[in-house]
Formats: structure tokens, C-alpha cells, sequence
């Protein structure tokens, strides 16, 4: 994106007041969006974002600033703010960048950005008129097809200089059912670090389907009952109570600064033995995956709890400061104008070794999650509070009549103990991440799994 010259000269700017490190982060990313909605395409969105951030150390100290003006004196100006932020000093830096090869596990057939726009449309209406036509109690839909095109450069007074670029498309179906006293809704949001490609893996007519059964399953829901219950929690987006729960509180983020309830416990069980947890950024094309992270480190498979042990947090540069540990490949941001922190790339719970049939049966009553949805946490506490998207009864080992309105309450060390028994059918969902460092792609996942008893919030 610049000269070699030019970074050089930035960053040794960014370090004139004696900082020990300074790091430079630019982007372009243009990002496009199709919506549907009442029958049609409503509207096309395509957005262009460009801009670099700075950012400085000293100690555990950082300074950022961040610019959308890319000429040499913009750039110049930016790191002259943050080297004036950081103090007062007349330090004579001399730095040599090398160009870094950076390694691409996760190629890319159709570019979105290449394909003609009624292609995409298409792929679009074939989800949505799929869902609208399900049946006559669909009285609205609404869908969106998405695609980002990121392309990155970091490059840092260590000598790093790495060009990265990385491309995501999602579709995300909502669908509402209604009796015409009440509605009920239901949605289905698959995603890929690839590009149009992925609908060879996922038909949109299946997406549309899945969202408009799932509206019509909830209409004809009862109440679940409040109270303390076994709880089974199927496989995929049903990973996202131990990415919210307990993954946040393995960031250095929170972690570093002794704002987590996973602080001082390496080496010590934590969780059930079979529990085995993982972020891995590798995964060819997965939702969360990156070839190299938003400070230019490769990402790596990095297990988190084995067989109920805590063995690792996900550490950034930052962190990797304050904790004396070293850097996991797990510092992220949603653009330049983000300071990166540690966050997940794809977390889950690992396949373990009981029988999915097992899981059900060994449930004398208890509820059936089939699908979660959003909730909240406190990583400092770990409690949390999820809603079920769709969910059963399950009576004397067998799933039973449909129910709405359940949540899953609880904090997120307790879980970790009360899973007694671990499915083999792992899968991942997707979903975008908010922290301080903004919005970004992770996948969650686990196989079907059972809770032995956790409060469930209803009527």
C-alpha cells in the first residue's frame, strides 16, 4: 500500500519521543450489501473504507491515533500526534523493514466483487422467496446478502512488513410467522471466510427454509416453565454460551489487567474432563479464521482448556506485556480507527465421548435448546443470560412438544463444571463479536452437550 521508505519514516516518527516500539496498521476494505425486503430488492449498499492507524508503546503504556488522509504528511502528522501524546524526547531511531511472506490458507474462487451484481441478487431472492413461500402464515420476510473484501498492512519497529487480504460472505434470512394474534420469528445466518463459493456448500433455497420452519415451530409453541432443569444444548451457534460465558474471560484483555474470573489459574481444572476448548484461527475459510492477525502474527490452533485443565489464554501484544506470556495470534479490530485487543477467532468446544442419542435419553425431563440466540455477560463475574431461539421439552428421553420464551441462566466457571456429558457432533456458528476493538467475525461451535442442572428463566 506504501513505499518501504515511507513506513520507515513513519514509524520512526511515531518513536521520536522515546517510545520502545511503534506499529503501523492500514486497510482497505470495501464492503457490499443486498437487501431484501416486501417481496423485492430493496436496497444495494457498496462502501469503500481506507485509512491508517498508529500506535506506540512504552512499557505497557500505548498511544494510538488513527487518519483517513494517506499522503506522506498525513501520515507523518498522525505519528507525530502520537508521538507527541507520549512524551517529550528527541529519540534517533534507524529502523529496516523486511517484507514478510505471508502464507494464504484460505483462497477464494468467485471474488463477490467480481461477480455480477444479478448473481448475487439471485442467490438472494432464492433464499427469501424460499422462505415466503413456505407457507401462507409467513407474513414477512427479510434477508440480506453481504460480502467484505479486507485487505490489510502491518508493518512495526521489529522490522515487520505484512500484506494480508481476506474475503467473508454471509446471508442472513428472517422470516415471521403469525396466526394474526401474534408473531413469531425465526432466522438462519450462514457465513464463510470465502466467496460465492459458499453456496455450493450452502443451498439458499435450505437457508430460506430453515428460517420460515423455524417462525412456524415458535407459533405453535407453548411457554417454557421457569425453574432449575438438566439441559441439553444442541451443536453449532450453541457454542456461543462458552464464547460469551468463559471465552471472553480467557482474553488478555480482561485477563492482563485482573478483570477476569479465569485470573491465576493456569494449570488448575476448571472445568469438567471432557472439556476440551479451542480457538483456532487456521481453519481453512472459516468464519473467524485470518492468515495473519491485526499486528501481523500468524494465527495458530491454541487449546484453551484441555480435558477440564486451563492451559492457555489468547494473549495480543498488549497483553503479552502485562502477563509475561507470549503473543497467541489473537489481536484483532474491526478497522483502522480500532486500537487491536485479544479477542477469539473460531472458539469451541471440542467433540467428546458421549453418544448424542445418550445425551437425550439420560434426560428423564429437562429442556432441548435446539438453537441459541443472543444474550449478555459479565466477564469479570462471568454471569450470563441467553435467549433459546428454538427449543423443546424433553420427557422421559425423548424430545417432546415445542416451547418459546426460555433463557438459560447462570455464570460462566459453574457451567464449565455442570457439563457432564459431551457430544460427537461438533459444528460452528456465526456470529460478529463487540468489544473495544469493535465488531469482528467469530465462529462458536460445540457438539450437542448436556448441562446437569442450570436455572432456565420462562413462565
Amino acid at each position: 500500500m506504501f513505499a518501504k521508505k515511507l513506513i520507515e519514516e513513519v514509524l520512526c516518527a511515531a518513536m521520536a519521543s522515546g517510545a520502545d516500539f511503534a506499529e503501523i496498521y492500514a486497510e482497505q476494505t470495501r464492503t457490499n450489501s443486498i437487501r431484501f425486503v416486501g417481496g423485492k430488492i430493496d436496497k444495494i449498499y457498496d462502501n469503500f473504507l481506507s485509512g491508517v492507524g498508529i500506535r506506540a508503546f512504552s512499557g505497557t503504556r500505548t498511544i494510538y491515533a488513527s487518519t483517513a488522509d494517506i499522503s506522506r504528511e498525513g501520515l507523518l502528522e498522525c505519528a507525530r500526534s502520537v508521538s507527541d501524546a507520549m512524551g517529550e524526547g528527541d529519540a534517533q531511531i534507524s529502523i529496516s523493514l523486511t517484507p514478510k511472506r505471508v502464507l494464504d490458507i484460505h483462497p477464494v474462487r468467485i471474488y463477490p466483487s467480481e461477480a455480477p451484481m444479478r448473481r448475487k441478487t439471485d442467490i438472494l431472492k432464492e433464499a427469501c422467496f424460499s422462505a415466503q413461500n413456505y407457507g401462507d402464515a409467513i407474513v414477512q420476510v427479510q434477508g440480506t446478502l453481504a460480502d467484505v473484501d479486507h485487505s490489510i498492512m502491518v508493518a512495526n519497529s521489529e522490522g515487520l512488513l505484512a500484506n494480508d487480504r481476506h474475503v467473508r460472505t454471509r446471508i442472513a434470512v428472517n422470516a415471521v410467522a403469525s396466526d394474526g394474534t401474534e408473531n413469531q420469528s425465526g432466522s438462519c445466518s450462514p457465513g464463510r471466510g470465502m466467496g460465492l463459493e459458499m453456496f455450493e456448500l450452502f443451498n439458499p433455497s435450505d437457508i430460506g427454509t430453515h428460517a420460515a420452519k423455524q417462525a412456524m415451530v415458535n407459533l405453535g409453541a407453548g411457554y417454557c416453565k421457569a425453574g432449575q432443569m438438566t439441559v441439553a444444548i444442541e451443536n453449532g451457534f450453541g457454542g456461543v454460551i462458552f464464547h460469551e460465558a468463559c471465552g471472553h474471560s480467557l482474553e488478555a484483555t480482561q485477563v492482563g489487567v485482573g478483570m477476569s474470573e479465569m485470573c491465576g489459574k493456569l494449570g488448575q481444572k476448571i472445568a469438567n474432563e471432557k472439556i476440551t476448548a479451542i480457538d483456532d484461527g487456521t481453519i481453512p475459510n472459516a468464519w473467524g479464521s485470518v492468515n495473519i492477525d491485526d499486528e501481523g502474527n500468524p494465527t495458530q490452533r491454541n487449546v484453551l482448556i484441555e480435558n477440564g485443565i486451563l492451559k492457555n489464554y489468547m494473549i495480543d501484544r498488549l497483553g503479552s506485556r502485562r502477563m509475561g506470556m507470549p503473543m497467541t495470534g489473537n489481536s484483532r479490530r474491526q478497522g483502522y480507527t480500532f486500537e487491536p485487543t485479544s479477542r477469539m477467532t473460531n472458539t469451541f468446544i471440542d467433540n467428546g465421548p458421549d453418544k448424542n442419542d445418550d445425551i437425550i435419553s439420560s434426560i428423564e425431563y429437562g429442556l432441548y435448546a435446539k438453537e441459541m440466540g443472543g444474550g449478555s455477560v459479565n466477564p469479570l463475574t462471568g454471569a450470563f443470560n441467553f435467549a433459546v431461539r428454538e427449543g423443546y421439552m424433553i420427557r422421559n428421553g425423548k424430545i417432546c412438544e415445542a416451547v418459546r420464551g426460555a433463557s438459560l441462566i447462570g455464570t460462566g466457571s459453574q457451567i464449565l463444571k455442570d457439563i457432564d456429558m459431551v457430544g460427537q457432533n461438533l459444528a460452528t456458528g456465526q456470529g460478529m463479536c463487540g468489544s473495544s476493538s469493535g465488531s469482528i467475525p467469530t465462529d462458536v461451535g460445540q457438539p450437542l452437550i448436556r448441562v446437569k442442572n442450570i436455572t432456565v428463566g420462562g413462565r
